[in-house]
């Protein structure tokens, strides 16, 4: 169980350039941090950071309440990047059944998701003759069908028109409200209510 994320003194780099340094910030279950700043301030490496795909120069990830970080990993952090990582030849239904079933969850928490987030008709569709909004309606499903503690969302409104920032909006709400946190990189407000904090600043 993650009672909150704390980021003590981080500071990442990436090919070979420091992009922040000193950070330290923390979200709480129940809370939501935008992550905001000009493109090339360290969004996507910050998330990457936390999720262990990268290894920060200095500071220090902490999962409060959580004694084995990698476990934490493993369990209890899901990662929506900013390429929605779909494979084009799969359908839609078979992607996201594939990815639910990853995350420990079942066909009927798929289907469950892809309905809630208005997909159902799509499902039969190869996931390439998606629409760039319905590609990431897609990938925000898992979310929803295996849902995890921690959210870790880079982008995650970009691409959607009005109506699926509403339905991801009331997605982001439920799941705070069950406990648990997200960590989101954006350039647009969070349909949430969020704390932020600035890079590049």
């Amino acid at each position: 169980m993650i009672a909150a994320l704390r980021l003590k003194n981080l500071s990442v780099a990436r090919g070979g350039r420091v992009l922040f340094e000193g950070l330290s910030s923390r979200v709480a279950a129940g809370e939501a941090l935008a992550v905001t700043g000009p493109n090339g301030s360290g969004k996507t490496s910050l998330l990457r950071a936390v999720a262990g795909l990268l290894q920060p120069l200095a500071g220090e990830v902490v999962f409060e309440g959580a004694f084995e970080v990698s476990e934490v990993r493993r369990r209890a952090c899901h990662l929506v990047g900013h390429q929605d990582g779909l494979k084009s030849d799969r359908t839609a239904y078979e992607e996201l059944l594939f990815q639910a079933r990853w995350g420990g969850a079942d066909e009927t928490a798929a289907l469950a998701a892809a309905e809630r987030l208005g997909l159902t008709r799509q499902l039969g569709l190869e996931t390439r003759r998606l629409s760039a909004g319905q590609k990431r309606r897609l990938a925000l499903a898992r979310l929803i069908a295996a849902s995890r503690r921690l959210w870790l969302l880079d982008e995650p409104l970009a691409p959607l028109d009005a109506g699926g920032r509403t339905l991801m909006g009331e997605a982001m709400a439920e799941h705070m409200a069950a406990g648990g946190l997200i960590l989101a990189a954006v350039h647009d407000p969070l349909p949430v209510a969020a704390r932020t904090l600035e890079l590049g600043g």
